[in-house]
């Protein structure tokens, strides 16, 4: 079986690219970094400096037209170990606490990437300091947070592009827009995969919190809790209070693939069925996850399990496509068309901004339109991971939700689906923005 290769160019032979009518495809602006003076610069800070705030830490240090010039974390020593080796450690700014960081006029923008229950309040103060926003995934801790978040992107007309960054990859783009006009017929289901083994974490005794740690501003919105291990770094996607599972920490990114496949709408209804079968320790969370969403005439089914190394269909994380005249599949092998006996690989025509280089361009011009990933689409995929976690808490099979009206149906279960749909603030954390 040969594999060849297409692009938008060869594909135009053949169906005719409507591009203007192409939901969700903006088809690619070129950089504003191209003839920037040296002194024309966005000035950045990075809030949560762990295992993707180290990241960002130098790949926005490393930025062209970029100076990375603060961080905040409540754990210091986390955060000088994120500025280990940058050019200008000595230079960067270290804050504790992120409202003194945000009080600079000079920072343009910043990255957050603490944990989940922080991203929407930290996104509200951001916005309101003056500041665009880089936000890493989930985009929030509930669906009331993701609802306001988007209000408040509009009013204050900053970019927030979120980390969904398979939106802003060349061959990704290529392959929906190839998808949607037709290449594989119609579609009438889409998966998205999330298979891999995450081993358990033990049960952890309650500990004095590490020297130099502030703790109780690290709980932030969440209850008082004595301190863990396992709340902590990283362990915390675990706990229901600051997390929300693999479904919004792994699970999100292909199930964003599959909504922008589908138009990037809501569905109809939520069927969905797991639970804790492998974990005997301090999880909460489901290691084990299936979800289907409704749509009249197609459905996205996710499928996740934690406790193997097998892939599904030839993918730990990806996306297959399937439609009347073939499939489609989105992985780490890039993007095939698979059409009986032939192969073919899409590739994209044109280089295309990588996600952060996208956010850089749009914070330059001041303009929220030209971001691949920004907070709307972002905030839709992160609702339906929400609302597959909402009936997967209250036990029910199945759940509904209005996006006009932000209610929420679940047979049995009404009123503890609705309680979930936001969460109680404890006092001194509360949301700063409220629509």
């Amino acid at each position: 079986m040969s594999i060849k290769e297409t692009t938008r160019r060869d594909f135009i032979k053949t169906a005719a690219l409507g591009t203007a009518g192409v939901i969700g495809l903006p088809y690619i602006a070129k950089s504003a970094w191209t003839n920037n003076s040296p002194n024309d610069r966005i000035v950045h800070a990075v809030i949560g400096t762990g295992r993707r705030g180290s990241g960002h830490c130098k790949n926005f240090a490393a930025a062209k037209g970029c100076e990375l010039v603060a961080v905040s974390d409540v754990d210091p020593q986390q955060m000088t170990k994120s500025l280990t080796g940058l050019p200008n450690e000595g230079q960067i700014k270290k804050y504790l606490d992120f409202h003194k960081l945000l009080e600079d006029k000079s920072i343009d923008s910043v990255t957050i990437s603490t944990p989940d229950h922080w991203h929407t309040p930290l996104a509200m103060w951001a916005l309101m300091a003056g500041k665009h926003v880089y936000l890493e995934k989930p985009c929030s801790h509930n669906i009331v947070e993701s609802n306001l978040l988007v209000k408040a992107a509009k009013k204050y007309g900053k970019c927030v592009q979120h980390g969904t960054q398979r939106r802003s990859d060349g061959d990704h783009i290529e392959g929906i827009r190839q998808l949607n006009q037709g290449i594989i017929g119609k579609v009438h289901t889409a998966k998205a995969i999330n298979h891999q083994f995450r081993g358990p974490i033990g049960k952890a005794l309650v500990e004095t919190p590490p020297a130099g740690v502030d703790y109780d501003r690290w709980l932030g919105p969440a209850p008082k809790v004595p301190f863990t291990k396992n709340r902590w770094h990283y362990e915390w996607h675990w706990f229901w209070d600051y997390g929300g599972g693999d479904i919004t920490n792994d699970g999100v990114h292909q199930i964003d693939v599959a909504v922008w496949a589908l138009g990037d709408k809501y569905p109809n209804r939520i069927v969905v069925s797991g639970g804790q079968y492998f974990y005997k320790d301090d999880h909460q969370t489901p290691d084990t996850q299936t979800a289907i969403f409704e749509y009249d005439d197609t459905q996205i089914i996710y499928e996740m399990r934690l406790w193997t190394p097998d892939k599904l269909e030839g993918h730990d994380n990806g996306n297959v496509i399937y439609g009347t005249d073939g499939k489609m599949e989105f992985g780490r092998g890039g993007v095939i068309v698979t059409k009986g006996k032939e192969q073919i690989k899409i590739k994209s025509p044109e280089p295309v901004e990588g996600i952060l280089a996208n956010y850089l361009t749009a914070v330059r011009e001041n303009n929220p339109a030209k971001l691949l990933s920004p907070i709307e689409k972002g905030s839709l995929s992160v609702n339906l991971c929400n609302l597959a976690n909402i009936a997967t808490r209250v036990g029910s099979a199945s759940i509904q939700y209005d996006p006009i009206k932000e209610t929420v149906k679940c047979p049995g279960f009404d009123e503890k689906a609705k309680a979930l749909l936001g969460r109680t603030y404890r006092q001194g954390y509360a949301l700063p923005f409220k629509g």
